[in-house]
């Protein structure tokens, strides 16, 4: 016998079927459309995958360019024997251009620019052929990232491996403020700096609840953590993962789907910051990028 209310009520139940899996498929396609840009952004020519050195600079004078007397020596075809001069003070660093070398800013030629102040903080990137230059600081460490925009690394670069999207590891979770400020933060180099840090992410896995100390940038919570996949998996130091901050009374969800290696898993010419002990999780984030050394790329 025809009974309207059962059609109906599988009626309702495919369009629930249809709309879940509907919703299940945006949020992974929203995921992968994240991931692709990623990619696009580590190729980019401010990208981490051109790094191609890293030099640390002392007081005074310094030559660059490719012939062996100079004080930073880079073998490269667009590098001249003498590419010019760093003069490094307490308060800034100068750049003079050796007469013979071709060096410009912004399609400009140039003479000689102030490169770096630390009253400014501005560092300009200067370019010979497909070498780009700049001064980066890091603590008491003044130094030179070079970049070519013709690396081969660029052809040799192979997109990260990453677990299977599960919308599992998008986790709610609460903002508390923090109290004191500031947080230690270490890096590959060694140093270690005082950060401000606003406060920390809660949230429950399991049967526990863990807290994640967050940077802020921009509208953004920036978080540094390591878990139990680190250095099998996924990055022995770990990874990185940035949250939206809430708006009004939006919620917050910590998406581990969208964590990703720090810059020193695709070059060893990057300065990364490791995360502090306190996020460290002793349980295994299985979302996100896995790693495979550079090295072997």
């Amino acid at each position: 016998m025809f009974q309207p209310q059962r059609l109906l009520f599988l009626f309702i139940y495919l369009l629930l079927v249809q709309v879940t899996w509907s919703q299940k498929m945006s949020y992974k396609d929203s995921v992968n459309n994240w991931y692709r840009q990623r990619i696009t952004d580590l190729k980019a020519p401010d990208g981490w995958v051109n790094l191609s050195g890293l030099y640390w600079l002392e007081k005074g004078s310094q030559s660059m360019g490719s012939a062996k007397d100079n004080t930073i020596i880079v073998n490269h075809l667009d590098m001249p024997q003498l590419a010019g001069n760093f003069y490094v003070t307490d308060q800034e660093v100068k750049w003079i251009t050796h007469p013979a070398s071709r060096v410009y800013l912004n399609n400009q030629r140039i003479d000689s620019l102030i490169v770096y102040s630390v009253i400014t903080h501005q560092a300009p990137q200067l370019a010979i052929g497909s070498l780009r230059f700049n001064i980066i600081q890091r603590g008491d460490k003044i130094g030179i990232r070079l970049r070519d925009l013709n690396a081969p690394t660029l052809q040799s670069f192979k997109a990260p491996e990453r677990f299977p999207v599960n919308p599992n590891w998008k986790i709610k979770a609460s903002f508390v403020a923090n109290q004191s400020g500031t947080i230690a933060i270490q890096n590959v180099l060694g140093q270690v700096n005082r950060e401000a840090s606003p406060g920390q992410l809660v949230f429950n896995y399991g049967t526990a609840t863990y807290r994640l100390d967050v940077l802020r940038e921009g509208n953004q919570w920036f978080v540094l953590f390591a878990d139990a996949t680190s250095g099998k998996t996924t990055y022995p130091t770990g990874r990185f993962l940035y949250v939206p901050m809430s708006v009004g009374n939006d919620p917050i969800y910590i998406d581990f789907n969208l964590a990703f290696n720090p810059p020193c898993a695709f070059t060893d010419y990057a300065t990364c910051p490791i995360p502090p002990p306190q996020n460290r999780l002793p349980f295994a984030v299985t979302a996100g990028e896995k790693y495979q050394s550079h090295s072997s790329q």
